[in-house]
């Protein structure tokens, strides 16, 4: 059974909180209870029993035959580079002029985490978002539908690659510099603090007031059930002016939808900026690779670099038919069961976790609605540790850049499920929207805004409290 943990309103809980990776909580007002997961089917009885490199690249344990050809398919076309047209291989042709990668496991890395590039490393899976500061009535529309306003020449994303006849739009330079964190027991902390700059641009200066954030690319396990999940379960837990005095203040994202032609609760992308996995998936292959699909029939080039010249794969070069096919596969990928669930480390984890108060945004339980079409998905019991919804991280890991309703200090709760097989999967896995955090612990010490009264928390530990929370992450 499932066993709730009730949490003390204590000084100590007050305290509060200790932490994760990309997104947060943090607070410490009513008690709470949470769930503890006594199961290892994370991802309900689609769940797979998988611990090695391929973990993430399973399709749901209870999806028929018939439908496992479609994720066949849909893997071949997202595994596989696209290529500049014409080609022979004209299902996958029209690789864009200006593009990030040829495929979409160049940034997933084996349907995984991305990572941020080494010195003197082309930047393929993790790129930089661009956006100039907008005009509230000036820009309504580029408002509502797009959620920002993208740089009149570079667009919406630095494309760092290029087809033969032109020219990458400009280098992705990081510089690292390190910063010492002290815990009350002594132990020091040593976190990377990247600084992004632009170099050798090729189509003209870019403006001073340019807006940048950086993305890496996050695992795809477990999509279509993070779909699945009602709107109206999400939204209940939704507290933006914080009316509970708990010092969360989670709030939904509402962002266009290109096929209701209206704005709809957001649910995938680092800022909860896209509602469904086909819109992401199409708009990544427009911005990513360069490549039109009926629901994003233009790409991120601009008018200025004219990428009119270069020879196209079709109109659209991702058909109906592909993007179908990728849909399935991408809202299909199995999520790996939990290890080590009673192991008294694990467990002694699992209850600090709920006593920080973690579990106030990233939420362990959800029960999935019904899927059309898709039983696999449909009325599952499963365990992503989020709560999908925006929350202030602070100025440490701000960019600065709004997007739709979410501000430049918010991030989506990224879900933690698969989080302790990220560098089985991707050994250079980062965590953070940027991948900065080389391990759990600097992802955690990271936290601020809403989430510091948790990262103080598990400064605060003992160290055989601080492993035994690792130890619990490590095991989802």
């Amino acid at each position: 059974m499932n066993s709730p943990i009730k949490v003390p309103r204590t000084a100590a809980v007050r305290l509060c909180c200790s932490i994760l990776f990309a997104g947060l909580l943090a607070g410490c007002g009513e008690a709470r209870s949470y769930p503890i997961q006594d199961t290892p089917d994370t991802g309900g009885e689609g769940t797979v029993e998988k611990s090695d490199h391929n973990a993430f690249s399973l399709p749901q344990g209870n999806l028929s035959m018939t439908k496992r050809l479609d994720f066949s398919v849909g893997n071949s076309f997202f595994r596989n580079p696209w290529v500049i047209a014409p080609s022979s291989t004209d299902a996958r042709d029209g690789l864009g002029a200006l593009f990030n990668t040829n495929s979409c496991q160049g940034c997933h890395i084996k349907d995984g985490r991305g990572h941020p590039p080494q010195l003197g490393e082309a930047s393929i899976s993790l790129f930089l978002r661009l956006a100039v500061p907008a005009d509230a009535e000036k820009d309504a529309v580029m408002l509502e539908q797009h959620g920002f306003v993208p740089h009149p020449v570079y667009g919406s994303q630095l494309q760092t690659a290029a087809i033969p006849g032109f020219k990458p739009e400009a280098e992705l330079i990081i510089d690292w510099a390190q910063r010492e964190e002290v815990l009350a027991d002594g132990t020091r902390v040593t976190l990377r603090v990247p600084d992004y700059r632009i170099e050798n641009p090729q189509y003209g200066p870019l403006s001073a007031d340019v807006l940048i954030s950086p993305r890496v690319a996050p695992p795809m396990i477990g999509l279509g059930l993070l779909q699945s999940i009602p709107a109206e379960q999400i939204l209940a837990a939704a507290d933006p002016d914080d009316a509970d005095n708990d010092g969360i203040s989670g709030k939904a994202n509402r962002v266009w939808d290109k096929t209701a032609k209206t704005s709809v609760l957001g649910r995938f992308g680092w800022k909860a900026s896209e509602p469904s996995v086909m819109q992401q998936s199409m708009g990544a292959f427009a911005g990513d690779m360069g490549l039109t699909s009926t629901l994003s029939p233009v790409t991120d080039c601009t008018p200025s670099q004219g990428c009119e010249r270069a020879p196209h794969g079709g109109e659209p070069e991702v058909s109906d038919e592909v993007a179908g096919f990728i849909d399935f596969y991408a809202s299909s990928l199995a999520v790996p069961a939990r290890r080590n669930l009673e192991d008294p480390q694990v467990m002694t984890g699992a209850r600090l976790f709920n006593e920080s108060q973690c579990a106030a945004c990233h939420t362990p339980r959800h029960v999935t609605g019904e899927a059309p079409g898709r039983p696999d998905l449909s009325h599952q019991t499963i365990w992503p540790y989020t709560d999908l919804l925006l929350h202030d991280m602070g100025p440490g890991l701000a960019d600065g850049r709004d997007e739709f309703l979410a501000d430049g200090n918010e991030w989506r709760t990224p879900p933690l499920w698969g989080i302790g097989l990220a560098q089985q999967i991707n050994p250079r896995s980062g965590f953070l929207h940027d991948g900065r955090a080389e391990t759990l612990e600097q992802a955690i010490l990271w936290h601020g805004g809403e989430a510091q009264a948790s990262a103080d928390r598990y400064r605060a530990m003992p160290v055989e409290d601080r492993t035994a929370l690792i130890r619990f992450l490590e095991s989802l």
